[in-house]
């Protein structure tokens, strides 16, 4: 059985959790521009309630994005510091995989449902993807995405979901392009939640997905596509 750190900064949250025994424990606050005094002393207080050290741990799980900027620096050089001390790997989870399980287990999503969660990513963009509950997990069935509202709605498969099967979830949920999309529900407050993460990470243990402190990476969405603007105008 593994004893899992998880670690989300990606928005206005400080969000951490820890598996030990198979049990989750988890601490949660807003912090808006305070996750650098607030973090640490967090996952300490944690590990010491339990009478454990970093050095204790299977694997350190850590929200990669898409989401803040700064969010994200800030638990990649959290959690690479502590993998790097203990020699501890670490897990890259989806930030937006990560609201998709705590959108299923907050609405009771049935079996075969769908979930569109979308992120405010500012200058009139989101972060978007969409995900299907089966058998217990949460899968994603399209890639992440970086774009205007608008064009989410030319996303394909988007049509062909009834609405009674697809529930949608994040911040980005505000903009009308986003909110005029048929579905059961609308949740603009679903935060990412660290103890959201410990399934994923599991899952991500037994398929021998984790890396070294020093290869961790975390997923902007933004880069990657000015990136692939820079390459097409290039050639």
């Amino acid at each position: 059985m593994n004893t899992i750190l998880a670690v989300d900064t990606s928005c206005d949250a400080c969000s951490i959790a820890l598996l030990k025994d198979g049990i989750a424990h988890a601490e949660f606050i807003q912090a808006p521009r305070e996750h650098t005094q607030r973090l640490l002393p967090m996952i300490d207080a944690l590990l010491q309630n339990h009478s454990m050290t970093v050095s204790d741990l299977d694997a350190i799980a850590y929200g990669r994005g898409p989401g803040s900027f700064t969010g994200l620096r800030i638990c990649l050089s959290v959690v690479q510091g502590l993998g790097f001390a203990s020699d501890t790997p670490l897990i890259p989870v989806s930030t937006l995989q990560t609201m998709a399980v705590g959108a299923a287990v907050t609405h009771d999503l049935e079996e075969g449902g769908h979930i569109l969660v979308a992120l405010d990513a500012r200058m009139e963009e989101v972060y978007w993807a969409l995900f299907q509950f089966e058998a217990g997990n949460v899968n994603p069935v399209s890639d992440e995405f970086v774009c205007s509202p608008n064009d989410v709605l030319s996303f394909p498969l988007l049509s062909e979901i009834d609405k009674q099967a697809l529930i949608k979830v994040g911040a980005g949920c505000h903009y009308p392009a986003i909110s005029k999309i048929p579905a059961q529900l609308e949740d603009q407050n679903l935060l990412p939640r660290a103890e959201n993460m410990l399934h994923l990470a599991e899952m991500a243990i037994s398929q021998g997905k984790v890396v070294k402190a020093e290869d961790a990476q975390p997923v902007y969405l933004r880069d990657s596509v000015a990136w692939k603007k820079r390459q097409r105008i290039r050639s």
